[in-house]
């Protein structure tokens, strides 16, 4: 049975075509940035036993920096987000293609030209390396170590 071909989308703007895979509640699916920068205040101020500050100094400090560090997180990827999405997606552009249309096809021919070489050089040590080694793979195998330990 012959599947019907989807018919075109109709009424969707093309950032909603483009982000519709996005999951907006997962933001790391990879967990790419699991450990690298998850700071929270206790990772960054600790008191030791023994020394405390006022308990709310502490609650205020714990306030101020969670939220300094949300808000101006949000501002700076509000402000220069998306220039370096621009960027990065320029400079992965250019490496795909790089890679692509550059070193793969040079590794495939450099792999190609190498082919014969590598043969000639397969049965050259066939030829010369592998008789003398069995020999002295024969000659040494006669060899017994023993260790004596004397009182």
């Amino acid at each position: 049975m012959a599947q019907q071909e989807q018919p075109p989308v109709i009424g969707k703007s093309f950032q909603e075509l483009l982000t519709k895979e996005i999951d907006l509640v997962d933001r790391d699916p990879k967990k790419i940035n699991e450990e690298v920068v998850q700071v929270d205040f206790e990772d960054v101020i600790a008191e030791p036993d023994g020394i405390h500050s006022f308990d709310g100094v502490w609650r205020t400090s714990n306030t101020v920096f969670t939220v300094t560090k949300y808000w101006c997180y949000r501002l700076l990827s509000a402000l220069l987000g998306a220039p370096l999405a621009l960027i990065w997606g320029f400079l992965f552009a250019c490496l795909s293609f790089c890679h692509i249309w550059a070193v793969v096809p040079c590794v495939k021919s450099y792999l190609i030209e190498v082919q014969c070489v590598s043969r000639f050089y397969a049965l050259c040590v066939a030829t010369f390396c592998d008789p003398v080694f069995e020999a002295l793979g024969k000659v040494f195998s006669g060899i017994r170590v023993a260790l004596r330990k004397e009182v």
